[in-house]
């Protein structure tokens, strides 16, 4: 079996592997590694971060040495990282992967990305620190709740996208919305979309039963658990420039261990608000699945995975025997 370009296109070709957390994206990525000359790309906005290892399902050492994996440990957590960073620094490497001859296989969990990626950015203005932080005293008074509401009369179409117990989406659409006039549902919908120069085939891996991700959800944050996730946390902790108001630190598990540390919770609470907020995470990211076009869903508990993937990719002419 060997790769070749999709016939009748001058463009090469490139994989994006979707899924939830937990959907078991990186075992499957090795295995196709394995078989095809793919080089990987993380598509995660945890992973980017030195020192967030445990808490971030990345992959060991031992994985990075035998299959490198580009755009992980790119930035400290003190740092912030855009979609708008990762879309050129993703650009840039999947030109590289293909000059050398080979098929950049995106991997991860991180919709927002693989969007920006794809369709590109509308463009925004930068952030604003005064409207932030009128935001943040907002939210300190009424709770984000309050604010997601707020955004749900102006833009229903945005508040619908977003959680209402993910303060940094809100924030950021509604400094948006505070500097420009416009809904953000507005600029987005009016924005050039740019070509993605790739021939491009998307795989979804996910279980058809949501209570086995659940399940799984559970068993893996208790091995972190076991793997030292506190002591991890606790390396971020003791650091004086690092506090729940870096996006890193809002990460699933990430949270609700530093709110631990803080003496906010006990450790059963702790475990259980991450259980649960890595669920609805997993919630968030279907539905954003859910809303992909041209899409191959994979059921990730098929024990014949690989050879399924491998018939896409053959039916899709990206192999051929």
């Amino acid at each position: 079996m060997q790769t070749v370009l999709p016939q009748g296109s001058p463009l090469p070709p490139a994989l994006f592997l979707m899924g939830p957390t937990a959907s078991g994206k990186t075992d499957l990525a090795l295995s196709l590694v394995r078989r095809l000359p793919c080089d990987v790309i993380s598509v995660d906005s945890t992973m980017v971060y030195r020192g967030m290892d445990i808490g971030s399902a990345k992959p060991s050492q031992v994985i990075q040495q035998e299959t490198p994996h580009r755009l992980i440990d790119i930035r400290d957590p003190a740092e912030g990282y855009s979609a708008a960073q990762f879309r050129v620094d993703a650009l840039a490497a999947m030109a590289d992967i293909t000059k050398a001859g080979r098929i950049p296989l995106l991997v991860g969990g991180t919709s927002l990305y693989f969007r920006a990626l794809e369709r590109g950015l509308t463009e925004l203005p930068p952030a604003d620190p005064r409207v932030r932080a009128t935001i943040e005293a907002q939210a300190r008074s009424q709770g984000w709740e309050a604010l997601h509401q707020q955004l749900a009369v102006a833009d229903p179409i945005t508040a619908a996208r977003i959680h209402p117990h993910d303060p940094q989406r809100i924030q950021r659409a509604l400094e948006i919305l505070a500097l420009t006039g416009q809904p953000p549902s507005v600029l987005y919908a009016t924005r050039e979309t740019p070509k993605l120069p790739y021939q491009l085939t998307k795989l979804v891996l996910a279980p058809a039963d949501r209570g086995l991700l659940h399940q799984r959800i559970a068993e893996r944050f208790k091995q972190m658990l076991i793997e030292g996730l506190v002591p991890e946390v606790e390396n971020l902790y003791n650091r004086a420039d690092l506090g729940l108001d870096k996006p890193a630190l809002r990460a699933v598990g990430y949270r609700q261990v530093w709110e631990y540390l803080d003496g906010i919770t006990n450790y059963e609470a702790m475990m259980e608000r991450a259980i649960a907020a890595t669920r609805q995470l997993a919630r968030r990211q279907l539905t954003w699945l859910r809303a992909e076009t041209d899409v191959c869903w994979m059921e990730s508990t098929d024990p014949k995975l690989l050879t399924e993937v491998l018939h896409v990719l053959e039916e899709r002419k990206l192999l051929t025997n």
